[in-house]
């Protein structure tokens, strides 16, 4: 017998409208009177309450029909926070639908899904995306997108060419173009940024800089190089965070990418004088040599016979000349203070801009085609090392004061600032891998970690040679020879004392190349350092106590 839940009478009447019990002393409905239990399985029939196949009141959509609503208005959420245009968008709708079979999904593993499938049909356009920037928009993990990226690309079957290699040059130019730090830089500057940064980028995958190494902290240290020339001001903690790459990993490929211009500047006169610290200030003269050796073409006879040419003329003294030239014309206008040593500064850093001026020289000689002087740089180099030493003579002299009192005639025009960039080489534009390879641009290196990886293996080579002698000393110390003690000492003295232990220079890898020694591994598999495979197959399993 039901009982009222108000007034707990247990005498009901029908109501007419929604077939409820009402109770008769209080007249209220009593709620899930008329609920039918299903059953028969799924196809059996329907309560009024439960309704088979409906997510609720106030629709009629199914189950399927509202998780694939979701799913895609999910899509264009991650597409629109990707700034995706529609076209793209609807890529990845039909990727995902082409994979989950029309079911789609939700959760967390979908919203990774997603990501997946944006980043894999950018990169099958050849439109470069970051990972890192895919993660930070689903809030997931790198390394569990590329899990899942791997995944998608091995079911699609995507192998070249309908799955490039990834672009940096195309990532540069979507960065330069999207990042706030540039909004309010105009269009010819940024313009200019852009081929300057396509140049330092080829310039760095042909000193290897980029090989087996995340794209985006190098990407942030040519932008923060490119701002800083185009007289930008900007933050290269602030730019990586901005582009989602590793501050640290973007310091050390920024420092990196400094040292190979170090390197490029030891062929200027001035190049010894040039370090990490200063070599932004004279990164106009490097950038604008490696750009004249780009476009120059290898010639078949030595650079000493460059230093004639022309119809026989002698260019040492054209070239002592143009160095020469407007010397006091330019002083009043580059504001020379009363220290001697300040205007040697000033007029140096006038002169190594004139360095470059292999054009003035060629309409001296009448020639339209500077390549015919054969003016190497070389022979550059060592009528400025002589420039130089004929300045130096005219401030020992005191001659210095006299030509800074000549009045300015002509405009004295300092490259430095604004025409140091000419932008007609090669590499300001797209180029192949092997094309890059081909070109000089004063330095070649081999890859960073080919150096890294010779350098630990003749650290291993040492650290096993040490290791023999060590343990010889111990199983025939009659044949022993005298010398330092550190080599003499066991693995038992070097648990004694901290101490002792870094006083003798013997770590963890020492005794692990001692262990293995001991157990006859090959060293040629040792200087391999895998030091965890080498003892489970030598140590752990070799049955020798």
């Amino acid at each position: 017998m039901p009982i009222c839940n108000s007034c707990k009478g247990k005498t009901f009447i029908r109501d007419d409208i929604t077939n409820n019990l009402a109770c008769s002393t209080c007249g209220r409905l009593q709620e899930y009177d008329n609920l039918v239990d299903q059953y028969g399985g799924i196809n059996g029939p329907t309560g009024t309450f439960v309704s088979v196949g409906t997510t609720g009141t106030g629709n009629v959509y199914s189950y399927k029909e509202t998780k694939i609503y979701e799913a895609r208005k999910l899509i264009d959420d991650v597409s629109l926070r990707l700034g995706f245009s529609p076209s793209e968008s609807d890529d990845v709708k039909r990727m995902v639908a082409t994979i989950t079979e029309g079911e789609y999904g939700q959760g967390n593993w979908f919203n990774v899904f997603v990501g997946a499938c944006s980043y894999v049909g950018m990169r099958r356009d050849n439109k470069s995306l970051p990972i890192s920037e895919v993660a930070s928009v689903i809030g997931s993990d790198a390394y569990e997108l590329g899990r899942m990226i791997m995944r998608v690309v091995n079911f699609l079957d995507l192998k070249k060419p309908n799955f490039p290699e990834f672009d940096i040059v195309n990532l540069f130019e979507r960065t330069l173009r999207n990042s706030h730090s540039f909004a309010d830089v105009e269009g010819d500057k940024l313009h200019r940024m852009k081929k300057q940064g396509i140049f330092l980028i080829h310039c760095a995958m042909k000193w290897f800089l980029t090989t087996g190494r995340r794209p985006l902290p190098i990407v942030a240290a040519v932008l923060v190089l490119v701002a800083e020339l185009n007289g930008i001001s900007i933050r290269i903690e602030e730019l990586a965070k901005e582009i989602h790459a590793v501050v640290h990993t973007s310091r050390l490929r920024y420092r990196e990418l400094l040292q190979a211009l170090v390197k490029v500047a030891q062929a200027l006169p001035w190049g010894k004088d040039i370090t990490v610290k200063n070599v932004v200030k004279n990164a106009p003269f490097v950038i604008q040599y490696m750009e004249r050796k780009a476009m120059s073409k290898p010639s078949k006879k030595k650079d000493s016979e460059g230093s004639k040419g022309g119809g026989g003329l002698d260019l040492g003294d054209v070239v002592r000349d143009c160095l020469r030239k407007d010397i006091g014309d330019g002083t009043d206008m580059m504001s020379f203070e009363d220290d001697s040593e300040t205007e040697m500064e000033k007029l140096k850093f006038a002169h190594q801009s004139r360095y470059f001026e292999a054009e003035d020289v060629g309409c001296a000689l009448g020639v339209d085609n500077v390549d015919k002087l054969k003016l190497s740089h070389e022979c550059l180099s060592m009528m400025y090392s002589k420039f130089l030493d004929e300045v130096g003579s005219v401030k020992s002299s005191g001659g210095l004061k006299e030509v800074r009192e000549r009045k300015k005639r002509r405009g004295f025009e300092l490259h430095a600032c604004t025409e140091w960039w000419n932008g007609k080489s090669a590499l300001s534009r797209r180029l192949l891998l092997k094309e890059i390879l081909e070109k000089d641009v004063g330095l070649d290196v081999v890859p960073p970690s080919f150096v890294n990886g010779c350098v630990t293996v003749k650290k291993r080579r040492e650290k096993i040679n040490a290791a023999k002698l060590r343990i010889d000393k111990i199983m025939h110390p009659l044949n022993a020879h005298s010398g330092d003690s550190s080599d003499t000492c066991t693995s038992e003295d070097v648990h004694t004392t901290k101490k002792r232990k870094r006083a003798r220079g013997i770590d963890w890898e020492d005794l692990i190349i001692e262990t293995l020694l001991l157990h006859r591994v090959k060293e040629e598999e040792i200087e391999k350092g895998w030091y965890n495979v080498l003892l489970e197959l030598h140590v752990f399993n070799s049955g020798i106590v």
